[in-house]
C-alpha cells in the first residue's frame, strides 16, 4: 500500500485526519480593495485562514479654490495638497473581530472666489490612518499687479508603520495679465492635478489622493477650482 509524508513546516493533520496546510505560510491569498468613500466593515470570521495583513491606507486629496477675476483683471489659485498614507502588517491577533474602514472623499473645488475643502481622512480599524489633504486657498485678490501666493502644506503622516503626509500644493503667481495657478500635491497613490497658464477651471487630481490643480480667471471669467483625488484602502490578506 501507498504511503505519503508531508512536511510538517506547511501541512499537518486534523483530527478527522484531513491534511491541511499551516497558517502563516500559504502567503498572499486575496486582496480587498475599497476605492468608494464610505464606510466598510471588515470581519476576520470571513477568512478563518488568515495569519496576517497588509493595510494601505489614502486620504482624499484636496481641493482648489474658484476663481472669478474683475474685467481686465487676473487670478491664478494655489493647487490642493496630496492626501496622506499610512501601511502597516497586523497579525491576525492583534485584529479586532470586526474592523472599522472608512474611504475619505476627494475635497471639492470652490466656486466663484471661494476656496476648495480639505479631502477626507481615511483609515483602518483607526489603527492605520491618513489625514486629508489641505485645501488650496484664495489668496489672491483681482488685479494686475505683480504677486504671489504661497503653496499649501501637506498634513503630517498619521498612524501606521510607514506614514507618508503626501505632497504640498504648489503656489501660483502674476505678473499684469500673466501668470500660473498651482499644481497639485501628489500622494502616495496619485498625482496632483496640472497647473495652467490660460483661463480655465481647476484640474482634479489623479489616481488616489492627489490634490487638485488651481484654477485660472482673466478678464472677467469665472472658473470653479478642481476637485481632489478620492482614497482608497487596500487590504492584503495573508494565509
Amino acid at each position: 500500500m501507498a504511503s505519503v509524508c508531508a512536511c510538517g513546516e506547511y501541512f499537518n493533520v486534523s483530527e478527522e485526519g484531513e491534511l491541511c496546510l499551516n497558517a502563516g505560510t500559504m502567503g498572499l491569498r486575496e486582496v480587498i480593495t475599497h476605492k468608494s468613500p464610505g464606510t466598510y466593515q471588515f470581519r476576520k470570521a470571513d477568512f478563518p485562514w488568515l495569519a496576517r495583513v497588509r493595510v494601505k491606507v489614502q486620504a482624499g486629496g484636496g481641493g482648489s479654490a474658484g476663481a472669478a477675476a474683475a474685467a481686465n483683471e487676473l487670478v491664478a489659485r494655489a493647487g490642493g495638497s496630496g492626501g496622506g498614507y499610512g501601511e502597516s502588517v497586523i497579525d491576525v491577533g492583534a485584529l479586532s473581530d470586526v474592523e472599522t474602514i472608512i474611504v475619505g472623499a476627494g475635497g471639492t473645488g470652490g466656486t466663484g472666489n471661494s476656496p476648495g475643502s480639505t479631502g477626507g481622512a481615511s483609515s483602518f480599524g483607526g489603527v492605520v490612518t491618513g489625514a486629508g489633504g489641505n485645501p488650496g486657498g484664495d489668496g489672491m485678490e483681482s488685479g494686475t499687479s505683480n504677486t504671489t501666493v504661497n503653496g499649501v502644506a501637506a498634513p503630517a503622516g498619521e498612524s501606521g508603520q510607514l506614514t507618508d503626509g503626501g505632497g504640498a500644493g504648489e503656489g501660483a503667481l502674476r505678473m499684469a495679465m500673466r501668470g500660473m495657478s498651482g499644481r497639485g500635491g501628489d500622494s502616495r497613490m496619485g498625482h496632483g492635478g496640472y497647473g495652467r497658464t490660460t483661463s480655465g477651471p481647476g484640474s482634479a487630481g489623479r489616481g488616489y489622493g492627489g490634490g487638485a490643480g488651481g484654477a485660472f480667471s482673466a478678464d472677467g471669467k469665472s472658473y470653479d477650482g478642481g476637485a481632489g483625488g478620492a482614497g482608497v484602502v487596500v487590504i492584503e490578506l495573508y494565509g
